[in-house]
């Protein structure tokens, strides 16, 4: 009974998370437009919560490693959630958004580690893989969901509406952290590194990872993933907004076709994933991101933009896959796992903090269709760096002959 009660928990806890975090989503780009913030200020603003996360991701992972009351952490982020869901609810002003930004990024960085941990802990290395995809699943329904009923209350009601339902999300998102056993709640300590010579009193060190070369393959391709996808929506859904007033749809549907995209997609990746290996499905999901770029600079209508976006449903399940299980399989003798993912996290942060500035900048100085192509270019440099020099990491699998063609 513990254990169904930890994995409906597991389950219900990462479908409440990405319903909280849709409002957090196209919904702040489109409010703020609609208080008349220009493309840099809204660039700006999003850049602020990319650079925080991005300050905050290697420090959450220490404390998820190092701290075993992850229920408490999750507690404390949840709550951080949704009070920048209810500043965000308030007339926007530099200040406040900028704030909540830094709310939602340092809550967002601790979130990410915990639910690996707890994850990673519910079911061992070797059934990661396949319970990824199930936490995606349920992510992804959640988004699905949140996006629907969101979407509804902006038509309705108000984009000011769409925050506070959020913030009314964690409420339940909290329960289900409380249906979790404690000890399904905590990662597994780090084992000693076989043969290190660079250990502390406690085993390995935590900086030992660092040695891992694909880890910072992997980092890289990271970084240039979200240097392409960040702005890519929010730049989509401004231009809309501008040639039409008919948002609501496209918002609410761009975020509900790739979730569901995504949910039936997950399992059946995470399983792809432990049969063939990581890399294969890394080229695919990869492949995608430039082609909906190229198709975003055409200046599509809200249907066409909905369909366009529908590709994030690959691109996205696979990214979010591959992180945590490519960080397990690379940590598997000497731990730290969420370490691993925050360094990795670090390098996305960078790639969306650039990517959201940047982005902005080019769209009111040349135009959008420069700041798509672009971003084109960035997905063509991340599929490229996949390719020529991302080893196989799967374990048992063949990682010694996936040897990389350039060195890292």
């Amino acid at each position: 009974m513990d254990s169904a009660c930890s994995r409906f928990g597991l389950n219900g806890l990462n479908f409440f998370l990405a319903a909280i975090q849709t409002g957090f989503g196209p919904f702040v780009a489109v409010w703020l437009t609609r208080q008349h913030w220009d493309e840099t200020d809204i660039g700006l603003a999003l850049s602020i919560g990319t650079g925080v996360a991005l300050l905050a991701q290697l420090p959450a992972g220490i404390l998820v490693d190092s701290w075993a009351h992850t229920r408490a952490l999750a507690t404390t982020a949840l709550l951080m959630l949704a009070g920048a869901a209810v500043i965000f609810a308030m007339p926007a002003t530099l200040p406040s958004i900028w704030f909540a930004e830094i709310l939602h990024a340092v809550a967002s960085a601790v979130m990410i580690p915990v639910i690996a941990a707890m994850t990673l802990a519910s079911c061992g290395h070797a059934a990661f893989s396949q319970r990824l995809g199930m936490n995606a699943r349920y992510a992804s329904i959640g988004n699905a969901v949140a996006g629907g009923m969101l979407g509804v209350v902006a038509y309705y009601s108000s984009e000011a509406m769409v925050f506070w339902t959020s913030a009314l999300l964690v409420l339940p998102a909290l329960a289900m952290v409380y249906l979790l056993r404690l000890g399904a709640a905590r990662a597994p300590p780090p084992p000693p590194f076989e043969q290190t010579t660079e250990t502390d009193a406690q085993g390995v060190s935590p900086w030992q990872i660092f040695r891992e070369p694909a880890l910072h393959a992997f980092a890289m391709c990271a970084l240039l993933f979200h240097l392409a996808n960040a702005a890519m929506l929010p730049l989509a859904l401004n231009g809309l907004a501008l040639r039409t007033t008919e948002t609501d749809f496209a918002v609410s549907a761009s975020i509900v076709l790739p979730q569901a995209i995504m949910a039936l997609f997950a399992p059946w990746a995470g399983a792809l994933a432990q049969r063939i290996g990581r890399r294969p499905v890394l080229l695919v999901g990869f492949a995608v991101l430039p082609a909906r770029a190229l198709l975003f600079s055409t200046a599509p209508d809200a249907t066409l933009l909905v369909l366009y976006q529908a590709l994030d449903g690959v691109s996205a399940t696979v990214f979010g896959l591959m992180m945590p299980l490519i960080a397990a399989d690379l940590t598997r003798r000497t731990g730290y796992l969420n370490l691993a993912i925050g360094s990795i996290g670090l390098a996305a942060g960078l790639g969306a903090t650039l990517s959201t500035t940047v982005a902005g900048l080019v769209s009111d100085y040349a135009g959008p269709e420069f700041a798509f192509f672009g971003l084109a270019g960035a997905g063509v440099a991340a599929l490229v760096l996949v390719f020529v020099a991302m080893p196989e990491t799967r374990p048992g699998g063949a990682r010694g002959s996936s040897v990389p063609l350039v060195a890292v």
